[in-house]
């Protein structure tokens, strides 16, 4: 249905005259005729009776009134949900109790008339056929990965470095450290079974374990974080990695521990992705929000691997 034959038909009615009509709608008297005289033949009914007064709505023309009323109503919502402004901002946060989330939060407390929608995808190379085809505007990623480059409409930058920590059961051998470094978690059984072989993440802990010659199993299927956590916590000999802001919620009786590693800090490097066409102004209202200095990024004593660094 031609809704500029809708607006006409409104627009008469609303005016009750279709030279009225014509002069709000900046055309000939003529072209308000056509119009209506082509969404007459379209429904096979009359709208309007002309009389010496104007035009008036026929039977049919009130019924269809409100109906028209809506689907102009409908175009306008449709205009606005892509309309750069009006349209929520769409960003991967990769998890909802990761860094990434804890970043959008604060934007979100900083900023909130902008309007957000928050998704979470698998993996970097999910996350960037989503911005190149549009279904999401930006994504927390880490970046740069060995043998891969980005698309060149794919822009980033470095927003966030979060450290790492060592989370353990009570009774492990390293429960009661207040920090440790990562050269003596080597010969500890550190347990991952969510590294996804090819995802960021997984390349991070491979290159981590690398570097400091740890041992990182991802042996056993991988339940989710509430039955990992129960296994940690009754576990003399084992450990896992988490960064700094992941949120947790364990039973008190529990009793993890969350050390932090330093000397050097392994940090987990979050970039931003969007693409570089992309003009969505809360994206950029967003981008300088994470450049305000409020987060951390690389100092002296933290460690990253070689490839990440590079973003």
């Amino acid at each position: 249905m031609d809704l500029e034959a809708v607006r006409t038909f409104v627009a008469a009615a609303d005016a009750g005259r279709f030279q009225d009509a014509a002069a709000e709608l900046s055309v000939t008297q003529q072209a308000v005729s056509k119009r209506v005289a082509t969404l007459e033949k379209l429904l096979g009914v009359r709208l309007f009776t002309r009389t010496p007064r104007g035009a008036k709505l026929t039977i049919d023309g009130q019924a269809f009134l409100p109906h028209a009323r809506e689907l102009l109503r409908a175009e306008e919502r449709a205009v606005a949900s892509v309309r750069p402004g009006r349209r929520a901002l769409r960003v991967d946060v990769i998890g909802r109790r990761l860094a990434p989330a804890t970043l959008l939060r604060d934007f979100h407390r900083a900023q909130p008339e902008i309007q957000l929608d928050v998704v979470t995808l698998f993996d970097a190379e999910a996350a960037i056929d989503a911005i190149r085809s549009g279904t999401i505007d930006a994504a927390f990623r880490a970046v740069a990965l060995p043998g891969r480059q980005l698309p060149d409409d794919i822009e980033a930058a470095r927003v966030h470095d979060e450290p790492i920590q060592l989370v353990t059961g009570p009774r492990h051998e390293l429960a009661t450290a207040r920090t440790v470094t990562p050269a003596a978690l080597a010969g500890h059984r550190i347990w991952m079974p969510g590294l996804v072989p090819g995802t960021e993440w997984a390349a991070y802990y491979d290159a981590l374990a690398a570097a400091f010659a740890l041992t990182i199993e991802v042996t056993g299927p991988d339940f989710g974080t509430e039955p990992l956590l129960d296994t940690i916590a009754d576990s003399r000999s084992l450990a896992t990695l988490v960064g700094e802001q992941t949120s947790f919620a364990w039973p008190a009786e529990h009793g993890l521990r969350r050390i932090a590693v330093h000397n050097p800090t392994p940090v987990y490097p979050h970039s931003l992705l969007w693409h570089r066409d992309n003009a969505h102004p809360a994206l950029t209202a967003l981008r300088t929000h994470l450049r305000s200095g409020r987060f951390h990024h690389s100092a002296p004593g933290t460690w990253t691997p070689t490839w990440a660094e590079r973003s």
